[in-house]
C-alpha cells in the first residue's frame, strides 16, 4: 500500500491554509474574529496565498494592481460573455464562471508572462544584483536585450506586459509604478523589477527605431506582482480575482435588462457569411 493509500480521512485533505472547527476559524493561524475589520481584503489575498500578512506598504501596491485591473469595458472578452451570459436565464455565479473561464493566455495571461520575462532578466543580472541600488542601467540593459533576442529566438514577436490595442498610453501604468517608485524610496521593495520594466520599454523602442510601445496595465501589474514576489501562475489567478469584481457588476447591470438571448452583435445586423454558394444536395 502507498503512503498516500495510508492518508487518514482526516489527512487527505491536509492544508496550512486553514483551521477550522465548531466555533472556531483561523486562517494562517490567525483567529478570523481579529482578522475582521483590521484588514482589508488585498491583505487576505496575500495571507492566504503567501502565508503571512504583509507589510503595509506591499498590501497598498498589491491592492492598487487589484484595483487598476478590475474592469475594461464590453468590448473585452470576459466583460461581454457576463454580459451575454445573464441574458441567457443563468445565474450570477455562471456568468461570473462563464467569464473568467477565458481568461487564458491571451486574453488575461499577459501579466504572468509579464512576470515571468522580468524574473527571467532579473536571473541573468550579476549575483548579488537584486535591487536598484546594486545594479547600474548598463547591467539591465544587456540582460533585457539577451532575454528579448531570446524570446525573439523562440517566435515570440509580442513582448507581454507592452503596447494597448485602445490606449497609446495606458492611463493605469503611470499611476502604478508611481506607487512602486515611492514604495522603494521607503525601502518596502526592491525596485529593480520597475527599473527592469522601464528598460524593456526603452529596449524595444531602440529597436524599433525610436518608436516606443509604452507599459500596459499587464506589465505595470506585473512589476507589483514581481516586487512583492508573487511565483507567476498565482499573478494570473490575482488578475482572475481582480477582474471578478468588473464581471459581476455588467452580470448585475445586465440582468436588470429586458435583453434575451443577447448575442455578441445587435439583432438588426448579420454576420459576413463565407462559405460555397446555394447548392443543391446531390441525388
Amino acid at each position: 500500500m502507498s503512503e498516500r493509500q495510508k492518508l487518514s480521512p482526516s489527512d487527505w485533505w491536509a492544508t496550512s491554509i486553514i483551521e477550522m472547527k465548531p466555533g472556531m476559524i483561523r486562517y494562517r493561524g490567525y483567529a478570523i474574529e481579529d482578522l475582521i475589520g483590521r484588514v482589508g481584503f488585498a491583505e487576505m489575498v496575500y495571507l492566504l496565498t503567501r502565508g503571512e500578512l504583509p507589510s503595509k506598504p506591499a498590501a497598498k501596491l498589491l491592492e492598487a494592481a487589484m484595483v487598476a485591473a478590475v474592469d475594461h469595458g464590453p468590448q473585452a472578452p470576459s466583460i461581454a460573455i457576463a454580459r451575454m451570459a445573464m441574458t441567457c436565464g443563468v445565474g450570477i455565479n455562471n456568468a461570473m464562471a462563464s467569464a473568467t473561464n477565458v481568461l487564458g493566455d491571451v486574453h488575461g495571461g499577459a501579466g504572468e508572462q509579464c512576470v515571468e520575462l522580468f524574473n527571467a532578466v532579473a536571473a541573468r543580472l550579476p549575483e548579488g544584483a537584486r535591487d536598484a541600488a546594486t545594479v547600474d542601467a548598463e547591467m539591465i540593459t544587456k540582460a533585457v536585450t539577451e532575454e528579448i533576442e531570446a524570446l525573439a529566438a523562440r517566435g515570440i514577436k509580442h513582448v507581454p506586459g507592452f503596447g494597448h490595442r485602445f490606449h497609446h498610453l495606458d492611463p493605469r501604468a503611470p499611476r502604478i509604478l508611481a506607487l512602486v517608485d515611492a514604495a522603494a524610496a521607503e525601502g518596502a521593495v526592491s525596485g529593480l523589477f520597475a527599473a527592469i520594466g522601464r528598460t524593456v520599454e526603452d529596449v524595444i523602442a531602440a529597436r524599433r527605431g525610436g518608436k516606443r510601445v509604452p507599459m500596459n496595465i499587464d506589465g505595470a501589474t506585473g512589476v507589483v506582482f514581481a516586487e512583492l514576489g508573487f511565483p507567476p501562475p498565482l499573478c494570473r489567478g490575482l488578475f482572475v480575482l481582480s477582474r471578478s469584481v468588473g464581471c459581476l457588476a455588467h452580470a448585475w447591470e445586465e440582468s436588470q435588462s429586458d435583453y434575451r438571448n443577447k448575442g455578441p452583435i445587435p439583432r438588426d445586423q448579420i454576420w459576413t457569411y463565407t462559405g460555397p454558394g446555394p447548392r443543391k444536395v446531390p441525388e
